[in-house]
């Protein structure tokens, strides 16, 4: 059993699985098993070439981030169980009990998070009855987001990224990511707003 599966290994559920995989020794989050789901075939990140994004080099290429982020966070945060190759199937269940299924296998866990794009080829079976048009993007691009208020789909669901229903820039993806983030860690820490910061005079 899984205490959250991030379903997307772009910008946003990246940016989600490092600030918990950060926090995953503090007291409140000990013992706690996450993951994420890396199968990303369509993301806009394989052409993207990043110029005016908060703290990435200009000229960055997405397929160079896609790739640099996934090993720090396998090399800072190993204990964020990266599940590559596999696509999301459905996902049954209610909060604490899902079942995610893929097309190899079923996974328990007690909570998600959905980032993958705002396509509307999005076709997980069980999440459905979310899907809306995206309230951000112009309406002849045919993009879909997730109900949600404040990244909160249903109990046990959060959504981020332009899934949620923001624009599709890095920035506010990795930030919206980090904010799922932190919504999970203050709930694991009995509901006092947590966030996690090193600091080079620790």
């Amino acid at each position: 059993m899984f205490d959250v599966l991030i379903i997307g290994g772009g910008v946003s559920g990246v940016s989600c699985a490092l600030i918990i995989g950060s926090a995953l020794k503090r007291p409140y989050a000990e013992g706690k098993k996450t993951g994420i789901f890396t199968h990303q075939k369509a993301t806009s990140l394989q052409d993207a070439l990043f110029n005016n994004a908060y703290g990435i080099p200009a000229g960055t290429l997405g397929l160079d981030l896609m790739e640099t982020s996934l090993k720090q966070l396998s090399d800072l945060y190993p204990e964020m169980e990266q599940i590559p190759n596999e696509k999301v199937m459905s996902v049954e269940g209610e909060a604490g009990n899902f079942i995610v299924t893929t097309n190899k296998g079923t996974y328990k866990t007690k909570m998600i998070v959905v980032t993958i794009g705002s396509a509307n080829t999005f076709a997980i079976e069980g999440l459905m009855d979310y899907v809306i048009p995206n309230k951000k993007a112009m309406p002849e691009k045919n993009r879909i987001q997730l109900k949600n208020e404040d990244h909160l789909v249903a109990p046990g669901i959060y959504v981020a990224g332009t899934l949620a229903g923001h624009r599709s820039q890095l920035s506010i993806a990795a930030g919206s990511g980090a904010a799922v983030g932190t919504d999970i860690l203050t709930l694991w820490n009995d509901g006092k707003p947590t966030q996690y910061h090193d600091s080079t005079r620790k």
